[in-house]
């Protein structure tokens, strides 16, 4: 099972140790799952998990959390960009890294925008979801 974490998730995973998010992450780590990760994905993960306030984290706590996903992750090169595709130009990295790695998944909050991402056999799921797919 594969399984691209968009950032929405991560924040939310730092935010309550009790949700789905964070489940997620815990099951990532057990190597329950797949994550797929490209650098324009890693970077956008430093970005905003570093704004002040984004997560309760010092700065160096953030970069070690990163390295961490780095460190269990399959990493990816995307080949080719599908840009602009959907709503939001920042998930059209989540997208591609899913079709690059042949992942079904991009576990999200914002499923409105990976609505049109079924055209490249790709679908946007909750947390929830995709625990119970697990």
């Amino acid at each position: 099972m594969k399984g691209v974490i968009d950032t929405n998730v991560l924040v939310s995973a730092h935010r309550s140790k009790h949700g789905a998010s964070n489940e997620v992450v815990r099951r990532a780590f057990l190597g329950d799952f797949e994550v797929p990760l490209s650098l324009p994905l890693y970077l956008e993960y430093l970005d905003v998990l570093s704004r002040p306030g984004m997560v309760p984290l010092p700065p160096k706590e953030v970069t070690q959390f990163c390295q961490d996903i780095a460190a269990i992750a399959v990493h990816c090169t995307i080949h080719f960009l599908w840009r602009p595709f959907l709503p939001d130009p920042k998930d059209d990295l989540l997208l591609e890294l899913a079709v690059a790695a042949g992942s079904p998944y991009v576990v999200t909050h914002n499923l409105g925008h990976f609505r049109s991402a079924v055209a490249f056999n790709v679908k946007g799921i909750r947390p929830s979801e995709f625990l119970s797919l697990l």
